[in-house]
């Protein structure tokens, strides 16, 4: 089984190119989580990331409030924490037992930061207008493990409704559709 430092580290990368190449001019733009605009999801997922390293050394956080975090050098301060959030999940243990206030066991913990990661990436690409596609190995992961947690994520309302796809929908597609997005979501007018 391939520990999450490990598909993390295959995820972060092409994250990181996302928001690199998202232009300030596009900041306001929606994306296809409806309840985020482009600067609310990359305050959104940096959240994520951060908190993410939390849970990875068993400490406790708070998904209370997300700062506005694009300001300076935003897209610097993300890739730096990204990279922090393979080295909390690499350090030994940290993807064993449980962690959280749910007790949730640490893999299913890894599994919901490597889905936020790479779902978001997508919806920030796609709003942006940017090519985003996850590494085969990081689906392998996701596919199960969110289709696991769908019943659960839903009852909390992070996923949506199941959106329909065609028969032989892409594994991405199906990833997209299960937690309620729409994989042929494009910005308006676009």
């Amino acid at each position: 089984m391939t520990k999450i430092s490990e598909l993390l580290a295959t995820a972060v990368g092409p994250a990181v190119a996302v928001l690199d190449g998202i232009d300030d001019d596009g900041l306001d733009a929606p994306t296809p989580c409806a309840e985020y605009d482009v600067r609310a999801l990359i305050s959104h997922l940096f959240q994520v990331v951060v908190n993410f390293q939390a849970l990875a050394a068993r400490q406790e956080v708070d998904f209370g409030t997300t700062p506005d975090i694009v300001t300076g050098d935003w897209r610097a301060r993300f890739g730096e924490e990204a990279a922090g959030l393979v080295a909390a999940w690499a350090v030994p243990g940290a993807d064993e037992g449980t962690t959280g206030a749910m007790g949730l066991p640490a893999r299913t913990v890894g599994n919901m930061v490597l889905g936020d990661l790479t779902v978001h990436a997508w919806d920030l690409a796609r709003a942006t207008g940017q090519e985003f596609t996850p590494d085969r190995s990081v689906l392998d992961e996701i596919g199960p493990a969110l289709a696991a947690m769908a019943p659960m994520a839903r009852k909390a309302k992070v996923f949506g409704e199941p959106h329909p796809v065609p028969d032989g929908a892409s594994p991405f597609d199906e990833v997209l559709a299960l937690t309620g997005r729409d994989p042929g979501w494009r910005p308006p007018g676009a």
